[in-house]
């Protein structure tokens, strides 16, 4: 573990990337796996877009964004954590997502590259701004400067398959299957007296 850290810090440019890269590419092929069934093929061209996508863009863009955010609000006091999460939310995310959705439909041909952009940039953007307010306020509290991008590529694999999910479908269907699902975990966390109120009374 030690020589790991010794390296990130010598390298941590390479590492951070690669890591992230990797991450991404991985994101999607769980998404194939959860959305397929057992017998479909794992569309591994589908995967090369996507890690492309992530290693060539996302993650040099993380890697840098990061270390600009850091020199601009240093250190970890509350107000500059809140701070560097405003900047995320408000000028980063809109460039990521943005690069996302243009850049998979420029590597799969589409004849307009920004469609799938103009469709789902609004629900995937207020989907992100609750997620990725957290992982965030943890980033930039508790990480070390020279492991942030790693973290991030952690944080960006379970959005990522959530991002490669919503892409390969319509917003409607998504959008229906959560409203579908937020009631059903509501019901599933009900306490015990709120499902007694719900019981017909005795006669």
């Amino acid at each position: 573990m030690r020589i790991l850290i010794q390296f990130t810090k010598r390298h941590p440019w390479l590492t951070n990337v690669t890591i992230y890269g990797s991450l991404f590419a991985s994101a999607d092929i769980v998404q194939q796996k959860l959305s397929k069934s057992p017998t479909e093929p794992i569309d591994f061209k589908q995967t090369a877009k996507v890690g492309l996508v992530g290693f060539c863009f996302h993650a040099n863009f993380n890697f840098f964004w990061l270390r600009f955010i850091e020199r601009t609000f240093p250190g970890s006091a509350p107000l500059n954590v809140i701070r560097k999460v405003a900047c995320d939310q408000l000028m980063a995310a809109p460039i990521t997502i943005s690069a996302f959705y243009t850049g998979l439909s420029l590597l799969d041909g589409e004849r307009d590259v920004f469609k799938n952009l103009k469709e789902k940039f609004w629900p995937t953007y207020k989907t992100g701004v609750m997620c990725w307010t957290v992982f965030q306020t943890i980033n930039f509290s508790v990480i070390p400067p020279f492991v942030r991008t790693a973290y991030i590529g952690v944080c960006a694999f379970l959005w990522t398959t959530f991002l490669c999910y919503i892409r390969n479908r319509d917003i409607n269907e998504v959008t229906t299957r959560l409203l579908h699902a937020v009631p059903n975990i509501r019901g599933k966390m009900a306490f015990p007296q709120d499902q007694d109120d719900n019981k017909p009374a005795d006669k």
